[in-house]
């Protein structure tokens, strides 16, 4: 295991000793009539019921169980003594939705908008040196302008559409450092070269003098590089080599799906001598790219055998019930001979994302969904984008971002310039901020400036399947070809250049006993739905322009039955049957083996 891991700790990729965990028992209030600011709840209030932080008051596991909407919710605590001599109190939210604000006795601290990304407020000038209250309050509205992802906006359940989140569903924690410190750290590796460009922001007083910053790079425990940066700007970089032997032009750890190594890095910030602030972190040493129709992993053709993924669970809705939840969702996607997952409508809990890095599974990185094109939801999905986009960049198995789906917020993006430049500014967004991973503009259809062109078609004749896709290519690279009764593959005038091609939805077969409801006809038993399965995905491998798919999905989500498991996370058959058909090469592949290997090839 790589030396910055700790259990539960929330934010793996930038990791400090000094930290505290605040979830637990908190004072919960409704406020339907939005009073209680004018009432002074900010200092404290009469709690009407004890809620368990991070889970939202819908889920069973906050011990309320209300699935109601209710717009705005409060939230208090007790803090012990706070104060640090010479340190600074950070208080940490890895995501509340969806306009969240914060005071520290009674004094405001700060609020942020937005239900899925991290954001942090520095309360040291609010601490009283003895015990402290902590006061927050969330306003989370049926509004569709916001990004909502998988959350309804009506009373009931619909589609595929389930209950609401509102308020905090990820951890709370607070954190201790000093006024000059790390404040983020980008790593970027450079495969070609053989080395790492490591770079860095530093929260730096008035008097910089005399401070250098470390950086310790180790694999498995073994030092490979020492860097000193002697009086570092507040924002630098450095390029570091990252090979084991020096003299050997091969040695250098890739993270691959079949070995997802990982080099550790620590960063010493120190002033004359003293430590100030230590980080412990990680990279993996990956490269993805796009070329001749294929995405590249490593400079190798990489197949890409996706499950969608949707986390939730029965009785912590959004909200992984622990650590152990989130191991158990990366093991049973690799079981079935998956190696990626497309995380639907979600930005994950960052341990899922730091178990992907461990144990060696793709991600996608998909952009909640709002509902209401406009301005409203412009300006949100571009402010909660760029964090995503900052917030997860340093994970290796991210390999792919997605801010759209099946045209979902843009609805008239076939046919609207403004919707189309919605799509492509997000799109181009990530482009600044990375550069180092491709981006899908519409996952699924109406495309417009996109790096690979996704398709989802839940025909569950294979047979048809396999024609529609063997005999149609032009129809559907000239936009003739419809999905799903009205969708085009391209937006009006957007056109084939030569992209990737993945099948991206497609399955999604329910057992017909089940409550619920799947894709299309269902079966009726397990023996069947392996047989299903195996038909359908070996139809998409013989496809030899298309070069990956993504079954829907890993497990069942409250109506939506269609998962190789049920909500549970108990298998629906035996899980090596599905790992057969997913490790299986057809004929008609067009690469369907990938050398093992450790090592970069010159």
């Amino acid at each position: 295991m790589i030396k910055a891991y700790k259990k539960d700790y929330p934010r793996p990729q930038c990791v400090r000793a000094d930290w505290e965990n605040l979830n637990g028992a908190w004072g919960f209030a409704f406020d339907d009539t939005d009073h209680g600011f004018g009432r002074g709840w900010q200092e404290g209030f009469t709690s009407q019921y004890e809620i368990l932080v991070p889970y939202s008051y819908e889920s069973k596991k906050s011990g309320i169980g209300r699935t109601e909407a209710h717009p705005v919710v409060w939230y208090q605590r007790r803090l012990g003594n706070c104060c640090r001599e010479g340190r600074q109190t950070i208080l940490h939210f890895e995501a509340s939705d969806y306009y969240t604000q914060v005071w520290v006795n009674g004094r405001f601290a700060g609020s942020h908008t937005g239900g899925y990304c991290r954001f942090s407020f520095d309360i040291t000038p609010y601490l009283s040196g003895g015990e402290d209250m902590l006061v927050v309050r969330v306003e989370d509205r049926k509004e569709t302008w916001q990004p909502r992802g998988k959350q309804r906006w009506k009373d009931e359940n619909f589609g595929c559409w389930y209950t609401q989140t509102t308020g905090i569903w990820k951890t709370v924690w607070l954190e201790w450092r000093d006024r000059v410190h790390l404040e983020s750290v980008r790593t970027i590796p450079c495969l070609e070269s053989r080395e790492i460009d490591i770079a860095w922001q530093l929260s730096l007083p008035e008097n910089a003098e005399g401070l250098s910053l470390d950086i310790a790079i180790e694999f498995e425990g073994r030092p490979v590089n020492r860097l000193t940066v002697q009086d570092p700007a507040g924002q630098g970089s450095i390029r570091a080599g990252v090979r084991l032997e020096k003299d050997v032009s091969t040695d250098v750890m890739l993270w691959h799906p079949e070995h997802p190594h990982l080099y550790d890095v620590t960063f010493t910030l120190r002033r004359d001598g003293q430590e100030l602030d230590t980080v412990q972190s990680y990279f993996g040493m990956r490269k993805v790219h796009i070329q001749d129709g294929i995405v590249w992993l490593n400079d190798r053709p990489l197949y890409q055998r996706l499950v969608l993924d949707q986390g939730y669970w029965p009785e912590s809705g959004l909200t992984p019930p622990d650590e152990e939840a989130i191991i158990k969702d990366v093991d049973c996607a690799l079981e079935l001979g998956f190696n990626g997952v497309r995380k639907h409508q979600k930005i994950e809990d960052e341990r899922y994302y730091f178990w992907c890095d461990v144990k060696g599974l793709l991600c996608w990185c998909e952009m909640p969904s709002g509902y209401e094109f406009g301005e409203r939801e412009a300006k949100a999905l571009l402010a909660e984008w760029t964090e995503v986009v900052c917030q997860h960049y340093n994970h290796p198995s991210i390999v792919t971002w997605v801010p759209f789906n099946e045209s979902w917020g843009i609805p008239k993006v076939l046919v609207s310039p403004r919707q189309q430049q919605l799509a492509n500014l997000l799109c181009e967004q990530a482009r600044v901020l990375d550069g180092t991973r491709p981006v899908i503009s519409n996952d699924g259809w109406e495309h417009t400036n996109s790096d690979i062109l996704t398709l989802h078609d839940y025909e569950q004749d294979s047979e048809v399947l396999l024609e529609r896709y063997l005999s149609g290519r032009e129809e559907i690279f000239r936009g003739n070809r419809l999905f799903n009764g009205s969708h085009r593959a391209f937006a009006t005038g957007y056109a084939y250049t030569g992209q990737p091609v993945l099948i991206s939805e497609y399955g999604g077969t329910a057992l017909q006993n089940s409550e619920g409801w799947g894709y299309g006809a269902g079966v009726k038993d397990a023996d069947s739905l392996v047989k299903r399965y195996e038909e359908l995905t070996f139809a998409l491998k013989r496809i030899p322009w298309v070069c990956g798919y993504c079954y829907t999905q890993l497990t069942d989500v409250q109506q939506e039955v269609n998962g190789l498991l049920d909500a549970e996370r108990n298998y629906k058959m035996d899980p090596k049957l599905i790992r057969v058909v997913n490790l299986r090469s057809e004929e008609g592949l067009r690469f369907g083996g990938e050398k093992k290997g450790a090592a970069l090839k010159g």
